[in-house]
């Protein structure tokens, strides 16, 4: 005899007792609750003859897959559990003709408990809680498409990444708004804040400082909701480094020291201290404090044994050696020292040009070009080659960083104007300048 539960009882008072009625309730709600959740799969749901029989008959074991859970609850606005439930009314044709007698002859049965529990309200539970709309290729679908980002981006740029970086973080976003078990939705915030992260690293590079900011806070609170402190310090070092571009260095430094106070022995210090400290610091003039920055980066980077080669400027990987003295070298520009720059961009000199990255070299060559001009016989033809060199490599992807310097050194030539390398140099500055990426950059300057 078919079992009554409150599944049976409400699609008999809403007239769904057949496979077809009851199919096409079905289906509707499904296709609703696929756009309400966001969840397209949902709208493919169907039910076979079968298995509706088996849920009208409430002849189950088990409780249907979650999806199917997710539409009937939809459908009829009740749990799966209360819905598979045994519904007693009183009135059921068995209690009408039970007899006493009948009863009377299971006297050694113990009578339930108040506190007893259906297990299939248990089992129901469990599944409730443990399911999840983001299973594992999903969340290794996302971590693959953000290595990917980090990987091209620096023969890309950030105009082709950005919509990429875009929609990791808003699937990221969409999934965070179901349901997942804690292992599943701490690695989906752990995704969710590196997008965000990477996107403001981006929008640095295009000059859109506000808009880094917002990105990176986000970036840091989400990785803090889940204890991630090698993405939190990353945002913090990203955090500095729009605040550096953005002419604010207190700010940048400040921001860099508060998250190496918090980790100083971090891989990711490095990249606070060298990228974030010592070329805020060298912008403020601070000689002693830039020295320390970069003997703290350095020793840092020997205890953790980075690369020797230069790692990719947006990685979240901590930065290799090279990487650190190339910041190193821009620190000691900013002091004017030099010797100290010409020692140190010699001492990396071949690992930048058999590097990949042509923003690199083109900074590198920018640091050098300002360098020459400073000493104390300025060697202006060497200075203005290494400069045209810079801009070519930068070509049509310019970014802040190479927009600022390469501004900077056009700006320190003013003494040499009428030195015909000087005019040529203006000249490809002016041309490459006019780009609408380096103007919306030259604007954000302003």
């Amino acid at each position: 005899m078919p079992r009554t539960t409150l599944l049976r009882q409400l699609l008999q008072q809403r007239h769904l007792t057949t496979h077809e009625a009851f199919a096409a309730q079905y289906e509707r709600a499904a296709a609703r609750l696929a756009e309400l959740d966001r969840d397209p799969r949902l709208a493919s749901l169907q039910v076979s003859p079968r298995q509706f029989d088996r849920w009208y008959g409430g002849e189950l074991l088990t409780l249907p897959r979650p999806d199917a859970c997710r539409v009937l609850e939809h459908m009829l606005g009740r749990p799966v559990s209360e819905l598979f439930s045994t519904a007693y009314d009183g009135d059921s044709a068995h209690d009408r003709n039970e007899e006493p007698s009948t009863r009377r002859q299971t006297p050694n049965l113990p009578p339930p408990r108040e506190d007893d529990e259906n297990p299939l309200d248990i089992i129901s539970r469990t599944r409730q809680l443990t399911a999840s709309n983001a299973d594992d290729a999903t969340l290794a679908f996302l971590d693959a498409s953000l290595e990917g980002i980090t990987s091209r981006y620096e023969q890309d740029g950030p105009y082709v990444l950005r919509p990429q970086a875009r929609q990791v973080r808003q699937l990221a976003h969409t999934l965070l708004d179901g349901r997942q078990p804690p292992r599943a939705r701490r690695e989906l915030f752990r995704l969710a804040a590196r997008a965000s992260g990477l996107l403001g690293y981006m929008a640095v590079n295009t000059g859109d400082f506000a808009l880094s900011q917002a990105y990176c806070t986000e970036a840091r609170e989400l990785s803090r909701e889940i204890g991630d402190l090698d993405t939190d310090l990353w945002a913090c070092g990203t955090l500095s480094f729009g605040l550096y571009y953005a002419g604010r260095y207190d700010e940048a430094d400040a921001c860099a020291a508060a998250a190496v106070a918090r980790a100083p022995r971090h891989a990711q210090s490095i990249r606070l201290l060298a990228n974030g400290r010592a070329r805020a610091l060298g912008k403020t003039g601070d000689r002693h404090a830039v020295e320390q920055a970069i003997g703290q980066a350095l020793r840092l980077s020997d205890l953790h044994e980075v690369p020797v080669g230069l790692t990719s400027c947006i990685s979240f990987e901590p930065y290799g050696r090279a990487r650190t003295l190339a910041n190193a070298v821009t620190s000691h520009v900013a002091l004017r020292n030099t010797v100290q720059v010409l020692r140190d961009a010699e001492h990396i000199d071949d690992l930048v040009e058999h590097s990949t990255s042509s923003w690199s070299r083109s900074l590198v060559r920018l640091d050098v070009a300002t360098a020459l001009l400073q000493q104390r016989t300025p060697d202006v033809d060497h200075a203005m080659t290494l400069g045209r060199e810079a801009l070519r490599l930068c070509g049509d992807a310019p970014i802040s960083s190479v927009y600022q310097r390469s501004r900077d050194l056009h700006e320190q030539t003013g003494p040499w104007r009428d030195h015909p390398a000087v005019r040529d140099y203006g000249e490809e500055f002016r041309t490459w300048s006019s780009q609408p990426a380096a103007l919306a950059m030259a604007s954000s300057a302003s």
